[in-house]
């Protein structure tokens, strides 16, 4: 349902948010990447913040669900985005940081933890990773989009089992679209030893 949407709405949506500015939420994620690290931006959409991390000097590697989007991403930021979901990382200790921008939100509650579980072990002891979600307690269906929203509360739950992954820093923001006025919860989390 959500990846036929982006199959569908893909110029659109790459259109009305390519050009979205978002440094006042790569700041504190970027502080905790060594130079030159490597960043994985997981459900990259439009590929502006995987443009935004090569042009400031980042090794990026992304993926996107939707092939429209892929291809898209690609043309914008030259790299090789990978079609695939989340459920196909495989990786082990490989990224210095992770960028979940408003990407895991699209994940049912259901698979969320085994999601979670996959993103913390591709992350390196000492990494950051980077999350949002649509501020609220409810899973819904949204113009053809699947949506679990979080808490504060819903987010130390879902991190919980997570016995290596701490809770850096969380806060809430406004969607940062002209148009819109959601509540955002973004937070920061961490892999400790």
């Amino acid at each position: 349902m959500t990846l036929e949407y982006y199959q569908r709405h893909a110029q659109d949506f790459f259109s009305t948010t390519v050009n979205v500015d978002m440094a006042s939420l790569y700041h504190p994620f970027l502080q905790h990447i060594p130079e030159r690290g490597r960043i994985l931006d997981a459900g990259c959409g439009s590929g502006r913040d995987s443009k935004a991390f090569l042009e400031k000097g980042y090794q990026v590697d992304a993926f996107d669900a939707s092939s429209e989007m892929v291809s898209l991403a690609s043309q914008h930021t030259g790299l090789g985005v990978k079609q695939m979901t989340f459920s196909d990382i495989n990786d082990v200790e490989r990224y210095d940081g992770i960028w979940c921008c408003a990407s895991l939100l699209h994940v049912s509650a259901e698979e969320l933890p085994d999601v979670m579980s996959k993103l913390a072990r591709a992350l390196k002891t000492g990494g950051t990773w980077y999350v949002s979600f649509k501020y609220g307690e409810t899973e819904r269906v949204k113009d053809g989009r699947h949506f679990t929203d979080l808490t504060e509360q819903g987010l130390e739950k879902l991190i919980a089992p997570l016995t290596d992954i701490v809770l850096i820093n969380n806060w809430k923001t406004i969607d940062k679209r002209p148009d819109r006025d959601e509540m955002w919860l973004n937070a920061l989390l961490q892999k400790r030893a």
